[in-house]
């Protein structure tokens, strides 16, 4: 937590995959999506019971029936918006049967007031349990991968339906060549480079999500550890490509201007064969900023394993916002729990703090001046070493730690305060930890001269580095950090009462940081 003074590391692999890479940025951004005028879209049922009959004029149209509902929800309240993001479904803040013009992040309808939910948009089963959510019905929807399969539908191009749907709607422009199939499952590659790690080569972004749609014919897939990812449906058209920064090891990124609980970042249409993208720090900063805190995060999360650090993994469901003009992170851990009044959250994160009391994140990170990947990396698991931390101590504990920090941020500026004011022995246990395990990835990462971050301080992480060179580990280490741990002294007595096989040890380093 604080101000800080400044991945998963891929297998080298055979890109085994045809397409064209292409670096991210160009012609795209993370401004507002300008929609042109509204599409006839092919999928809905009646459209693909017209194209079936002109593909078979003598068979029934009866053998196409709604698979799907395309629908739209608008939350009016928090409570409301949590209701629909419970549904976990795949949510968009803008209709999917418009052109698209210009392509962005996020959307707000201009029917809307900007203080107000947008539309949120989605595809669902026909037979969904919205829960007693309110929804409105925009399109039934037959998509043939979703109907039942019976023999009598044997026989049937439903390939061919499909694209007569694009063509009889006005669409036969999105349309790609037919080649062997006629449709291809998107498969790709989405990487980036750090420059000071692996000699520069493209290291995957690990566990994200991507997804593509045409109209309302959605997929979705999490990329590998080295950034593979593969659709599980086909596509004969254009595919618009986003990367939704939902990871697989149950955390998320936001913010994105848009009441959805992770960032969205578009990477435009592109081939239903899928796509390569290769994400630098030259090309565009706020994707580069949320890949490198995904890989950051991915990694830290890895090596919480018990056969690597032995840590205790953040809480589940963890939520990580970018900041981009503040300089401050903290883990303030709102969505699990952890209290701070509005005067706090004000003093500490500016005109943000509106947003951050209404939509909870746990975790947030101040990019500014923070444009290399290693010093993203640096910020992100300090920070996440704290997330560990709080899920031994819990909210109470929680709560005098934060309010120490931020208390001292109003009154001097420094974050850490001289280590006198009440509960300073929080803020010294924790970001002793903190610092340590930021210098530790540093060093296991980058290699070269340990790293010194944390030691101009008041507090001491050098002791839980003379620990771990001596052999009592990070994982050792974290587990003496109960509740009942406040300050050193009780830092101490606990890593003694566990670890009483190593006391002299402990003694001699802590007395040497008396």
């Amino acid at each position: 937590m604080g101000l800080l003074v400044a991945a998963s590391c891929g297998k080298e692999t055979t890109d085994p995959y045809r397409w064209t890479d292409f670096d991210y940025g160009e012609g795209l951004g993370h401004g507002e999506i300008v929609l042109g005028s509204q599409l006839d879209n092919p999928y809905t049922t009646e459209n693909q019971r017209a194209a079936f009959t002109k593909v078979y004029p003598a068979q029934s149209r009866e053998e196409v029936q709604t698979t799907n509902l395309y629908v739209r929800f608008r939350p009016h309240n928090e409570a409301e918006y949590m209701m629909i993001e419970e549904l976990g479904l795949v949510l968009t803040d803008h209709p999917l049967d418009y052109e698209i013009l210009r392509d962005g992040d996020w959307y707000h309808d201009p029917m809307i007031p900007e203080d107000e939910y947008t539309w949120l948009y989605a595809v669902v089963d026909k037979d969904f349990d919205f829960k007693g959510v309110d929804y409105e019905l925009l399109d039934e929807c037959f998509l043939s991968e979703n109907r039942p399969v019976t023999r009598a539908d044997d026989g049937i191009d439903w390939e061919a339906v499909e694209r007569e749907a694009y063509a009889m709607t006005g669409n036969g422009d999105r349309l790609q060549p037919a080649v062997k199939s006629g449709k291809s499952a998107p498969r790709g590659r989405i990487t980036i480079v750090d420059p000071d790690y692996a000699g520069g080569k493209p290291l995957g972004v690990s566990g994200v999500r991507v997804v593509c749609n045409s109209f309302v014919k959605f997929s979705h897939a999490y990329t590998d550890r080295d950034g593979y990812y593969e659709m599980d449906r086909e596509y004969g058209s254009d595919v618009r490509y986003r990367l939704m920064f939902r990871n697989v090891k149950g955390f998320s990124l936001g913010l994105n201007l848009i009441i959805l609980s992770a960032s969205v970042s578009t990477f435009g249409k592109g081939s239903p064969e899928g796509i390569n993208v290769t994400v630098t720090r030259d090309s565009e900063g706020t994707m580069f900023r949320r890949c490198a805190v995904n890989n950051a995060a991915y990694e830290y999360y890895e090596r919480c394993d018990k056969e690597d650090l032995g840590l205790t993994p953040p809480p589940a469901d963890l939520r990580i916002w970018l900041f981009g003009l503040l300089s401050e992170s903290s883990s303030v851990m709102i969505h699990h729990g952890a209290l701070l009044t509005e005067k706090h959250l004000a003093a500490w994160l500016g005109t943000y703090s509106s947003l951050v009391t209404l939509l909870a994140p746990d975790i947030t990170l101040g990019m500014k001046d923070y444009s290399s990947y290693s010093d993203i990396y640096c910020k992100t698991v300090h920070e996440l070493a704290h997330a560990s931390h709080y899920a031994q101590v819990g909210n109470d504990y929680w709560n005098k730690y934060i309010f120490y920090i931020i208390e001292s941020f109003i009154t001097s500026k420094n974050c850490y305060g001289n280590g006198t004011a009440s509960n300073a022995g929080t803020c010294e246990v924790g970001e002793m930890w903190g610092y340590f395990m930021q210098s530790r990835m540093w060093k296991d990462r980058y290699g070269g001269a340990d790293p010194n971050f944390g030691t101009s301080y008041w507090f001491f992480p050098q002791i839980f580095r003379y620990l771990d060179e001596r052999g009592l580990g990070p994982g050792q280490i974290l587990k003496a950090m109960d509740d009942s741990v406040v300050d050193k002294d009780r830092l101490k007595a606990k890593l003694i009462e566990l670890y009483t096989e190593k006391k002299t040890l402990i003694e001699q380093v802590f007395s040497r940081y008396e």
